[in-house]
């Protein structure tokens, strides 16, 4: 567990485990030669991969930023996946909270190493919300887009994951770029799916964004590492060269959601490139 604090806001990175993809897929045209230096792939070529989620508290309001894998897997599934994921308890464990204790959900998106610990299986099997209490939020057309799934994105979107909670309306859409409270702004970052969001706190004591799989590891911040799991690769060149630059010249904190080993980074310029640098806790 690491924590940042900004103002009244506490900021809590929490770890939800961790699964493996495939390296090729996750560099998508970036030669293995390049990329297995900062990222060696096991026998496999799957390279492992955090799932860092952030709590953030502003003294009334406990909001959860994406909820990882779930544990909604059989041992087929966590083989090919390499899945090592924590029950929302497990979550929350560290920052010494209960899931009942979760007001709002974010989900950047519905892929299910970011919604699938949206639900948990109860003592009967049932599939129910892991946070009983909590709303879940997601742009309208991410939905449109998980429920119209083709031969190339159903692998991905899990309907276990969302159908239940837009069921009791408990999964709400929103449109573009909304506020959320706890100093939380939701923001379009379009391209790894057409209606991903990044969650942007603009705090008087600096800017701190969740950058979801637009940037999912310290290894992806230069504008060409783009994943071949997007769906619109050169979206998401776009939308790296609409953000970063801000983040990089205000020195925002960044989060990334898959690296273990560089969770949170600032941005510098070097030689022309941008580079992450581990940030500090506390920072």
């Amino acid at each position: 567990m690491v924590r940042f604090l900004r103002g009244d806001l506490r900021i809590t990175l929490l770890g939800a485990g961790s699964l493996k993809l495939d390296g090729g897929a996750m560099f998508g045209v970036v030669p293995r030669p390049l990329w297995e230096k900062e990222r060696p792939p096991d026998e496999r070529n799957r390279i492992r991969l955090g799932m860092n989620l952030l709590l953030i508290e502003d003294g009334t309001r406990r909001v959860l930023l994406d909820t990882g894998a779930g544990t909604k897997w059989d041992a087929k599934q966590r083989d090919i996946y390499g899945l090592e994921p924590k029950s929302a308890a497990e979550i929350l464990a560290p920052a010494g909270i209960s899931p009942e204790q979760i007001d709002l959900v974010v989900n950047t998106h519905l892929h299910f190493d970011h919604a699938g610990g949206n639900t948990e299986r109860n003592a009967r099997g049932e599939v129910v919300a892991a946070f009983p209490n909590a709303k879940y939020v997601v742009q309208r057309g991410e939905i449109e887009t998980a429920r119209s799934a083709n031969e190339r994105t159903r692998a991905s979107y899990l309907p276990e994951n969302y159908e239940p909670l837009l069921a009791e309306g408990r999964l709400e859409p929103v449109d573009g770029t909304v506020r959320i409270g706890a100093g939380v702004e939701l923001r379009p970052a379009p391209g790894h799916t057409p209606h991903m969001q990044i969650p942007v706190l603009v705090t008087p004591e600096g800017t701190v964004a969740f950058l979801a799989d637009l940037v999912p590891t310290a290894s992806h911040v230069p504008y060409p590492y783009v994943m071949g799991y997007d769906l619109e690769p050169l979206v998401t060149l776009a939308t790296k060269r609409r953000i970063l630059p801000e983040a990089a010249r205000d020195g925002w904190l960044l989060v990334f959601e898959h690296d273990e080993e560089m969770p949170a980074a600032t941005l510098e310029e070097k030689d022309g490139r941008l580079r992450a640098r581990a940030a500090e806790p506390g920072a």
